[in-house]
């Protein structure tokens, strides 16, 4: 009996994913570092996807569900399913580099206070252009994709602080995770990966983007962008993720510009995109307000970390511009 457990754990979470797996997973064989376990969780595919997998890829360990439970309760049956050092998280719509794995241990293993490691995310359509080197947060609690849109620069090498990993591409330390907790399954898709990035940033553990740990992504290939879906779960979840997270007892004179800005928001998606289902979204999300509000981590005062440094500046002009590069324009 071969009782090894590997260095890294990756979890691919797949919905119908089946046409996309094959890259992916091929990547994966390509990696340098070779002490890792491939686990896929299928959210009650019907496309054959767990069928072709026991054929094509039978070293591949996968876990079924008879339905979809959306990404974060996925990604946290991966997680519990092993007992590795480290945890990477994979979109099933990414094609990792050979040296991607190698990379972010490598940067992992450097610092122990390094809790997460976020990817260098490129559109498989357009490689030149980056989809995603993090998570970005500012302090009216808006969030984005750190340089998104903007040229791939190869020659950047070393690694650099940030706020968070995007969960499409990121290496996270089980120790972290066994301190703060997983994912929040009540947002299943979109945000979670802020959420547990705000929660591990409070708690002291730092994130470090690693440019060598190259990516390229199809964008949105299941939850397609500007979907009611998308649009909806973006919504609530950008409710639940600021009276989770927000830190109120720094920033309260912020919280009205934080409520303007929102405001703006769901009016600009109305007006400019007849979209409803971003308002129904902060409806369902105050609905639960006080439920999110009783998460909030449990942390003294002592231990809680000031992560002001970490949170933007508010800067109006640019708003429109960050999220530009998601148009279907850019991706085709």
């Amino acid at each position: 009996m071969n009782s090894h457990i590997p260095l890294v754990n990756v979890v691919i979470p797949s919905w119908n994913g089946q046409a996309l797996l094959v890259a992916c997973l091929e990547a994966l064989q390509q990696q340098t570092l070779r002490d890792f376990a491939v686990y896929v969780v299928d959210n009650g595919s019907t496309d054959g996807s767990v069928a072709y997998l026991a054929e094509h890829f039978p070293q591949a360990k996968v876990i079924t569900n008879t339905q979809n439970l959306g990404f974060a309760t996925a990604v946290n049956q991966g997680i519990r399913a092993g007992q590795s050092r480290y945890v990477a998280v994979l979109n099933n719509d990414t094609e990792v580099s050979p040296d991607w794995l190698a990379v972010l241990v490598s940067t992992a293993e450097n610092s122990p206070d390094v809790g997460m490691c976020a990817s260098k995310m490129l559109f498989a359509d357009n490689a030149q252009m980056i989809n995603s080197t993090g998570i970005c947060v500012d302090r009216v609690g808006m969030v984005w994709d750190r340089r998104g849109g903007e040229s791939d620069d190869a020659a950047e090498v070393g690694p650099v602080e940030i706020f968070g990993p995007c969960g499409g591409a990121a290496l996270y330390r089980r120790e972290m995770l066994d301190a703060i907790g997983l994912f929040d399954e009540d947002f299943f898709a979109y945000m979670e990966d802020v959420d547990l990035a705000w929660r591990a940033r409070i708690a002291g553990w730092r994130c470090m983007y690693v440019p060598q740990a190259r990516v390229l992504h199809r964008h949105s290939s299941t939850g397609k962008e500007g979907s009611p879906f998308k649009s909806f779960h973006l919504g609530r979840n950008k409710v639940w993720l600021i009276a989770k997270n927000y830190p109120f007892y720094t920033f309260w004179y912020y919280v009205p510009l934080l409520l303007f800005y929102d405001v703006l928001a769901v009016l600009f998606m109305f007006v400019m995109r007849g979209d409803v289902h971003t308002l129904r979204g902060r409806w369902a999300g105050w609905r639960r307000i006080s439920q999110m509000w009783r998460k909030r981590p449990h942390i003294s005062t002592t231990e809680r970390k000031d992560i002001a440094y970490l949170l933007a500046p508010v800067w109006p002009w640019r708003v429109l511009h960050r999220y530009q590069h998601l148009s279907s324009t850019a991706l085709e």
